[in-house]
């Protein structure tokens, strides 16, 4: 048992492709390896025994008997358990996290991923990337209701990939940096709300949403391609026909909106919403020479955070 070690996981942004994905459709995704959720082992105290997650400002026994469990923390530990053939051992997974919750980044796959990995080395066993990855999957069903995959996916492996929901993992190389601010609107919204909303409206309008999942299909592999040469002029024009889909699919928002408008009078290349939209976050691709002005541009506009990172 490693009492005191820290098992951590990134934060992630969609680049191109949320929730077409969920329809069968590629996105890609990368980490955001700056922003990270951590799980420390540490020792109990001498009058306290079991399992116990704690977390900034509580700490708790977890129960993981419960036939069914609705609670992320407790199942994910469950699942670990279950994959090693473990008993629970007596120490307490103490979860520290950067990342916003219902902002977009990946938090829910973070800590449960981070947590994985401690509980893992606190009974001494590994789980291959491969296998946590499809843990983490069936923990990201509580979050999202019907998951595309792709948050456990990119946060597990750590690298840009290209997804496309019961394919292999296809790894995306990337000719020339990326450098993305991550702007955070500071509104909270659920993925799983916004996946639901999708599915009603394809259910209910099948004529007219189909070919809006198709086209963002094809500028996902469009986008591949112009990471992979370097093409940024493309990437941001690319970026703009995604979230003028995203906006038909009722998943941005007047705050996302006005970001991206923000951030392209600024000089941004591109820019559109990342994640489940309705709030959240907005990515912009930017020349290093204009992420000053980009991101005074933003905070004007109203966004309550910014985060620099380069997808290498």
């Amino acid at each position: 048992m490693m009492i005191g070690s820290r098992h951590s996981a990134p934060a992630k942004i969609i680049l191109f492709g949320e929730h077409a994905v969920v329809y069968g459709q590629p996105a890609i995704a990368a980490p955001v390896s700056d922003l990270r959720a951590s799980a420390i082992i540490e020792a109990n105290p001498p009058n306290r025994s079991g399992l116990h997650i704690a977390l900034p400002h509580i700490d708790f026994p977890v129960s993981i008997a419960a036939e069914t469990l609705d609670n992320a923390l407790a199942l994910t530990l469950r699942l670990v358990l279950d994959a090693l053939e473990a008993d629970p051992p007596d120490v307490t997974l103490r979860i520290d996290s950067q990342i916003p919750i219902a902002s977009g980044l990946g938090s829910g796959a973070a800590v449960s991923t981070a947590l994985a990995r401690a509980l893992c080395a606190a009974v001494g066993q590994t789980l291959d990337a491969d296998r946590l990855n499809a843990l983490i999957f069936e923990v990201e069903k509580i979050h999202h209701g019907t998951p595309s995959g792709i948050d456990n996916t990119v946060i597990v492996h750590e690298r840009p990939i290209y997804y496309v929901k019961d394919q292999p993992i296809e790894s995306v190389s990337v000719g020339t940096p990326l450098h993305i601010l991550i702007a955070d609107t500071g509104i909270g919204a659920s993925t799983r709300v916004a996946i639901a909303a999708v599915r009603t409206l394809w259910e209910s309008e099948p004529a007219r949403i189909q070919p809006i999942l198709d086209d963002i299909g094809a500028i996902v592999r469009a986008a591949r391609i112009a990471i992979e040469i370097g093409d940024s002029a493309a990437l941001g024009d690319l970026m703009a026909r995604n979230h003028a889909h995203l906006q038909t699919l009722t998943v941005s928002s007047p705050e996302l909106d006005r970001l991206v408008d923000a951030a392209v009078s600024a000089g941004a290349r591109g820019a559109k919403l990342s994640g489940g939209g309705r709030g959240g976050n907005l990515i912009a691709l930017i020349d290093p020479d204009t992420e000053s002005d980009v991101r005074a541009a933003l905070l004007d506009a109203g966004a309550a955070r910014i985060v620099t990172t380069v997808i290498r």
